[in-house]
């Protein structure tokens, strides 16, 4: 009789004890499972996110140049008129994430500042030069720098980095969803994301 209760309890132990052993093997392979697929869906938006928008500027550009001891003015002018393509990247390659299989917990630690780049088309119009001061290549330059210049400030006061922020936001609430629905946490920094609202308006 003795035998046969102390053959049941250790079949008991080797039983529980497998079982244990199982379902912590199979947990520790879904973790595992999930971190490769929440990996794996950060580098998918690992991409350029772009907005365009198009500007146009004008103004006349005008230049001086004293001769012969001041005696006499040498001068050029021409209407400039740009027309420029302006986008608003953010490398997503840049952002700065960490997985803690641990605590099922992705970690934003760096969202990417946005990149304006500003693509000129210029033309001009009624230039007008002397002989002793005509157009050249620092003319040029000059130009363009200053279209770039203003155009990048009509961006800094148009919607246009808001709208790129949006869209930013967006592919990081796929992440959001994602991990949500794997019962993980989303955390920026210290700060844990409690809602998708909450995402859209963190401050980098």
């Amino acid at each position: 009789m003795n035998r046969f209760v102390f053959g049941f309890l250790a079949a008991a132990i080797i039983f529980v004890g497998i079982w244990f052993w199982s379902n912590s093997r199979e947990s520790k392979d879904e973790i595992l499972e999930n971190s490769a697929l929440i990996q794996q869906q950060i580098e998918q938006v690992g991409k350029l996110i772009v907005t365009e928008g198009y500007f146009s500027q004008v103004f006349t550009f005008k230049n001086s140049r004293d001769l012969f001891m001041n005696i006499w003015t040498s001068d050029k002018k021409a209407l400039v008129i740009a027309n420029a393509k302006v986008t608003v990247e953010y490398d997503l390659r840049a952002l700065e994430t960490e997985i803690d299989p641990e605590t099922k917990t992705v970690i934003l630690k760096k969202i990417p500042d946005p990149v304006v780049n500003i693509y000129p088309e210029i033309e001009y119009y009624d230039v007008t030069q002397d002989y002793f001061n005509q157009f050249g290549a620092a003319d040029y330059n000059k130009i363009k720098n200053t279209v770039s210049k203003r155009i990048r400030e009509k961006v800094d006061k148009s919607n246009l980095l808001d709208n790129s922020r949006e869209r930013l936001m967006s592919e990081l609430v796929n992440i959001y969803i994602l991990t949500k629905s794997l019962g993980w946490t989303l955390q920026y920094n210290e700060t844990v994301i409690e809602g998708q609202d909450q995402l859209k308006n963190l401050e980098r």
